[in-house]
């Protein structure tokens, strides 16, 4: 089981940035894969941005060259630093974990934690 607990969102203006964390309950090494996923209203959850184990990075086309994703492997914690916010980021964000091997797959989501970029 991985408890995961998400926080850093709020309100901001067009043109601000904001740095989400993820806390893990896991040594996040141990983990495949880590990401970011975000909803809007009326929306399905769309992938932002992930990082594996051995530090391959994938972003979405939307948030290319705005926002970065890292880790802090002694702290266990994810970030999503977000910058140049559009309105068009506003939603939930949620912070996702994989795991996974030889007969088994896990995957754990966080509360989520609202982000509201105002133009």
């Amino acid at each position: 089981q991985v408890q995961l607990v998400e926080s850093g969102g709020g309100l901001v203006q067009a043109g601000g940035s904001l740095r989400l964390s993820c806390a893990s309950s896991r040594n996040i090494l141990r983990i495949n894969v880590m990401g970011w996923y975000r909803q809007a209203p009326g929306k399905q959850r769309e992938l932002v941005a992930s990082i594996t184990s051995n530090d391959s990075i994938n972003y979405a086309d939307s948030v290319k060259g705005r926002f970065t994703i890292s880790r802090d492997n002694a702290k266990d914690t994810l970030y999503l630093q977000m910058d140049s916010l559009k309105p068009e980021d506003t939603a939930v964000y949620y912070c996702n974990a994989d795991t996974y091997g030889l007969g088994y797959r896990h995957n754990y989501w966080g509360q989520g934690t609202q982000v509201t970029v105002s133009s």
